[in-house]
């Protein structure tokens, strides 16, 4: 039986022995703690560096389409806009006078009626032009007009005269109406008319011909831009009184930044545009589908 003295030494290298290995076994696992603290870390910041370096990137890509943008939204608005649409268009010499004016205006052609039953293929060739269409007035001359839209029309005539005119005009964008006092200001039968024409791919122009329209409130329901003319150029058919109109045409495209005249294929028009230059100059004339 070993002696207390030896027993106390054997107890005491145990115990050295034991604190040595835990002493190494405590060091080890600091050592692993401090790796993987510092991987960590090094994970963190690399992750945050990439993220931050991402955003920058992204932000700098953004600054730079928005520079762009506004580089092109500066070049396209230096000077406002003004749409000159000329109406009752339906013979070849009347669009051959629009064109000779050497200016973006856009012609609104009439759809085939008894004094021109091939109005349409006016259009075969056109890139900018429009669908005059006429719509019911207070005149019982002017609704005589060859299919003209009634407010007594049921939604299927509606919907059919509507489908027609894609037909006819299968790339035109745009309609606006020839007289139509009564059924403008009809809000069910405009309302009817406006949404086949949503439906068969058309904008709708106001020609604003009576003050009580309701297409405004109708684009609204839709959520539309509401589209509609500021000014008709030659209700008296005299080549100073349109210059006088086109001044206000321009004062009003200043103010708004852009403006809708309309106009006829009357020559004291044609005359009054084509020696406008110097009004002109003042806007840029454009298609309607250069803008909308």
């Amino acid at each position: 039986m070993p002696t207390p003295s030896k027993q106390k030494k054997t107890i005491t290298k145990k115990t050295i022995k034991k604190r040595k290995y835990t002493k190494k076994k405590k060091e080890l696992f600091s050592l692993k703690q401090k790796i993987s603290t510092m991987f960590c870390l090094f994970f963190l910041v690399s992750a945050f560096t990439y993220g931050y370096y991402l955003g920058e990137q992204s932000l700098l890509e953004k600054h730079k389409n928005l520079t762009k943008k506004n580089i092109s939204i500066v070049k396209k608005s230096r000077k406002p806009k003004l749409i000159i649409i000329i109406d009752d268009v339906h013979t070849s010499s009347q669009l051959a006078s629009i064109k000779a004016l050497k200016l973006k205006v856009t012609p609104s052609i009439f759809p085939p009626y008894s004094l021109s039953s091939n109005s349409h293929k006016l259009a075969i060739n056109l890139k900018h032009y429009m669908i005059h269409l006429p719509m019911e007035s207070k005149s019982k001359q002017f609704n005589k007009q060859f299919k003209t839209l009634m407010v007594s029309h049921s939604n299927k005539n509606i919907e059919k005269r509507i489908k027609e005119l894609r037909v006819l005009f299968p790339n035109a964008k745009y309609i606006n109406n020839h007289t139509g006092s009564v059924f403008t200001s009809n809000y069910k039968a405009m309302s009817s008319a406006y949404g086949y024409m949503k439906k068969y791919k058309f904008k709708f122009i106001d020609s604003k011909t009576s003050p009580n329209s309701k297409v405004k409130q109708i684009a609204r329901k839709y959520k539309d831009k509401y589209l509609y003319r500021d000014i008709f150029l030659d209700n008296t058919q005299e080549v100073s009184y349109i210059k006088k109109q086109l001044k206000k045409a321009v004062k009003l495209a200043q103010k708004h930044g852009y403006a809708i005249a309309i106009g006829h294929p009357y020559k004291a028009t044609i005359r009054a545009l084509s020696s406008s230059k110097n009004i002109l100059d003042l806007v840029d004339v454009v298609y309607i589908d250069d803008l909308f």
